[in-house]
């Protein structure tokens, strides 16, 4: 009977687990592809915010979105794009909050004008139905 253990049996073995488990890791980097749609959007999330006028309404949403938006982008320059998706989905949340926040305040001061001027359009009927 042969034996069972053979030296170059067993350093073959090794070498073929060894490139199993180096595919494996390969295929599990390479299968985070770059988030680079999720960052068009957050990106076109921070415009809109500005737009809104998040500066002056909601600077502190606006702020925060524009950080994580940077960091993103600089995981995204190191191919870090788990990060960078994570990165890039909070500011898009961000945004939106300033988006969504600036738009309520300046409906609010809309009605508060509105009201103002019903107030005024009162009196005045007022006064000249007296």
């Amino acid at each position: 009977m042969k034996d069972i253990y053979n030296p170059k049996t067993n350093q073959i073995m090794q070498r073929i687990a060894l490139t199993a488990v180096t595919t494996v890791f390969m295929a599990s980097c390479a299968g985070i592809p770059a988030p680079t749609e999720q960052m068009a959007v957050s990106k076109v999330a921070v415009s809109n915010a500005t737009s809104a006028g998040g500066n002056e309404f909601a600077p502190l949403p606006l702020k925060s979105a524009m950080e994580k938006m940077d960091g993103a982008e600089r995981a995204m320059a190191a191919e870090n794009y788990l990060q960078a998706r994570q990165l890039a989905e909070e500011a898009q949340v961000d945004a939106q909050l300033a988006a969504t926040t600036a738009r309520s305040v300046k409906a609010q001061n809309a009605a508060r004008a509105l009201q103002e001027d019903n107030r005024v359009l009162r009196q005045e009927i007022d006064r000249n139905a007296q």
